[in-house]
């Protein structure tokens, strides 16, 4: 049963939201900061703020007119110093709760405003247009933004023209999701949903996308019209994604990750990239490993294979791919026992099972990468136990005013048996 409360926020939980801990229990509180007393309204755990009475030294005006309605930012109200106190500590707490030592720890990199170049946003056709935009916090509805302190400037000037295309084609009242990547040709825009427009309404798209400048357009992952071939660069490696293709938020925050990424794998000969994506890393570690790519998105693969044997420099290392859904069939520890180093980027859920079998193989070097400090400590955990040493560990911050935090962690372990390309 909901009823007004006045509360004192203790702490800033995992999410962003502020914990108040009461007699009753914790209950958490969105936009609210450590020290504060507020007024909310309380169901459960959870609380809506109606105001707050005594404010944090920490808080400041939001950058964003649609900061607590759009579904997206949680802590544009919080200082930037405190801010990026709170997020890089999001490591160590989550080390705690595995008893993993947090000394490793680096200093974290953080992204700027107007850096991010993908984005997913939220759509729907109405009497009165297209709305487009993020959906309100536990909410089907669309948040029409007209502005956005987190995507890229090119992004953000392209909404009237994803409008415009979108109201060509689209149906009344269906929410649809419209993935914008930004590459080196232009914008690349895939639209998902419960829609299956005709023939006319192809056509009507096509002229659209022509008329909107976009270099592709595919709806439920049909290629409606590709005026320019979508291209992106990993290292040096020209790769043409396929629609709606999961990229890295923030193109300096991947040259950081990635940098660390084959700086720890230098010496590897032969290295598995798991989870390998379009070949974010398995395309720059190619030029000093012969690289195996294990991946489930069929078409990422076929995109990071195409761009390998396309790629002009011959001085790249093989570079081999699997599909396999290795949450389901991680490689084991014996198909793992020819590699020199393991690199792997897994979904929010992590890879639990996939760094069971890392543990217990003869692998000598292992670089994590993870969106979520909570699944990374776990994982992490499994492989220290086994007799990995964790090296270093480097929060980068590229989902800005959000609680989702990246990092990458190194790890090395004396010891194994040498393997062979012969011993395949």
């Amino acid at each position: 049963m909901s009823r007004t409360v006045t509360l004192t926020i203790d702490d800033l939980g995992a999410r962003g939201d502020g914990l108040a801990r009461t007699d009753a229990g914790p209950v958490f509180v969105p936009y609210t900061l450590a020290g504060e007393t507020v007024t909310a309204i309380a169901d459960g755990k959870r609380a809506a703020l109606l105001s707050v009475k005594q404010p944090s030294a920490d808080r400041i005006e939001p950058v964003c007119v649609h900061f607590e309605t759009c579904g997206g930012c949680a802590l544009q109200h919080m200082d930037r110093a405190a801010y990026r106190a709170w997020k890089a500590g999001l490591i160590g707490r989550a080390f705690a709760a595995h008893g993993i030592d947090a000394d490793c720890v680096q200093p974290a990199h953080f992204c700027d405003p107007y850096s991010r170049r993908r984005a997913v946003f939220s759509a729907i056709k109405t009497d009165k247009g297209v709305l487009l935009g993020f959906q309100q916090a536990a909410s089907n509805h669309v948040v029409d933004i007209t502005e956005c302190h987190v995507i890229t400037p090119e992004i953000d000037a392209a909404r009237p023209a994803i409008k415009a295309l979108l109201a060509a084609f689209l149906p009344a009242a269906k929410t649809v999701h419209v993935t914008v990547n930004q590459t080196r040709s232009g914008l690349d825009l895939a639209v998902d949903g419960e829609i299956k427009p005709d023939d006319e309404l192809k056509r009507a798209a096509s002229e659209a996308t022509r008329e909107q400048g976009f270099v592709r357009l595919s709806v439920n992952g049909e290629v409606i019209l590709a005026p320019k071939r979508p291209l992106v660069t990993f290292g040096d490696v020209t790769v043409s994604p396929p629609p709606g293709a999961f990229l890295q938020a923030v193109p300096a925050m991947e040259e950081i990750m990635a940098g660390l990424v084959t700086g720890h794998m230098a010496k590897a000969k032969r290295v598995a990239d798991l989870f390998s994506g379009c070949g974010t890393f398995a395309l720059r570690l190619a030029k000093a490993s012969a690289v195996h790519a294990v991946e489930s998105d069929g078409p990422a693969l076929d995109a990071l294979d195409r761009a390998f044997r396309e790629n002009p420099d011959k001085r790249l290392r093989p570079v081999t791919t699997e599909r396999r859904d290795l949450v389901r069939r991680p490689m084991t520890a014996h198909e793992l026992r020819v590699f020199d180093g393991v690199v792997f980027d897994p979904p929010r859920a992590g890879a639990e099972v996939q760094a069971r079998e890392i543990a217990a193989s003869t692998v000598r070097r292992v670089a994590a990468v993870s969106c979520n400090p909570e699944t990374l400590a776990r994982d992490l955990a499994i492989l220290i136990q086994a007799g990995f040493k964790l090296k270093s560990v480097t929060p980068v911050d590229q989902f800005i005013w959000t609680p989702h935090l990246e990092a990458v962690a190194l790890l090395e372990r004396a010891g194994g048996k040498k393997r062979h390309w012969s011993d395949m």
